[in-house]
């Protein structure tokens, strides 16, 4: 089967030899992160949960050291964490993030508690960086690009945890000093999404000619390509020492709409057939604002989105394209755009 290789964009020579480790690394972000950070060199750590998902890492598997542990076991991470003595730690383990995870106690356990551990063990570690990840679903449904300095107003029972998470690591890091910095995730999208999400949907039930069952198109949301994503990981590792408690968005600070998005698809695949919007029942959660405030990130870290929707949906059909999904069988019913 042939691959795509993905370009690392503006990769950091400052990578290169350095130990770094992740959680959630097996997820959609964590995978694509884990490529970028071997094409730049890193040595790779991975905290993986027993019966942790394989498919992303498959063909990089023997690249990374993985050291099964959970979150929830405080003296396994902080075992694990003086033994690898890593410089920078990426913070991408969540549940919730996925309209089935309705579990709340295993998203206090997960992205609360998971999350205070992991700090804890850091600190106690020594690390240089720990970039946690938050969420853009922590402001909840608001009219405009939400600053970072607003006030959170989450309603759902992931947001509050994501809120807390991200509340917490700002708190530690400004008391105790601590290199911590978060980064609140948009829409993001790319190769290794979950297959039954919107963007791989959109692609890959394209390519077979026909367009998925679709909500009202004036829903809006903040795609970012997940490339870009990487790059603002790498920049926020660089900078943690620096901007200590910092919170970041990250987001294109473009707001596209579904009704966009396949328009976009249509055009770049060729297709005639026709969408039927409504088709799909709304979310809680869909509205016709969703964009981030970027001007933070871009000032402090020098951070901005290089991929438009359109590019990095031709990304997404090509690496799709390059493992044999051409014709739409990988993807299966659309559950719409969320962060993750």
């Amino acid at each position: 089967m042939s691959t795509l290789t993905l370009s690392t964009t503006g990769a950091s020579p400052e990578t290169a030899g350095r130990t770094v480790l992740l959680t959630g690394g097996t997820g959609f972000v964590g995978a694509n992160l884990v490529r970028r950070l071997l094409d730049d060199g890193a040595e790779i750590h991975l905290l993986v949960r027993p019966g942790h998902r394989r498919w992303r890492l498959e063909e990089v598997e023997g690249r990374v050291r993985l050291h099964e542990v959970r979150l929830s076991d405080p003296a396994g991470l902080l075992r694990v964490l003086s033994a690898v003595r890593p410089a920078w730690v990426f913070h991408l383990a969540v549940y919730g993030g996925y309209p089935e995870q309705t579990d709340r106690r295993q998203m206090l356990e997960t992205n609360v508690m998971g999350t205070v551990n992991l700090v804890e063990a850091c600190a106690a570690a020594g690390v240089e960086a720990l970039v946690n990840t938050g969420s853009s679903s922590e402001y909840g449904l608001v009219d405009h690009p939400p600053a970072e300095t607003e006030r959170l107003e989450p309603n759902s029972d992931y947001a509050v945890s994501k809120a807390f998470g991200s509340q917490f690591c700002r708190f530690l890091a400004i008391r105790d000093r601590l290199p911590v910095v978060t980064l609140r995730l948009y829409s993001v999208y790319g190769p290794w999404e979950e297959p039954t999400r919107f963007v791989p949907t959109l692609a890959a039930r394209g390519l077979a000619g026909e367009l998925p069952p679709l909500v009202d198109p004036r829903t809006a949301r903040d795609f970012v390509f997940v490339e870009d994503v990487c790059e603002a990981y790498v920049r926020a590792a660089r900078a943690a020492e620096r901007e200590r408690g910092a919170v970041f968005n990250v987001g294109s600070g473009a707001q596209t709409t579904i009704g966009d998005a396949v328009e976009t698809a249509r055009r770049v695949l060729g297709l005639t057939a026709a969408p039927a919007w409504g088709s799909y029942p709304a979310r809680s959660w869909d509205t016709a604002t969703w964009v981030a405030d970027v001007r933070s990130i871009r000032r402090v870290l020098g951070w901005t989105a290089s991929h438009s929707f359109e590019e990095g949906f031709r990304k997404t059909v090509a690496w799709l394209r390059s493992r044999g999904a051409a014709d739409g069988s990988d993807a299966g019913l659309v559950r719409g755009p969320r962060d993750e």
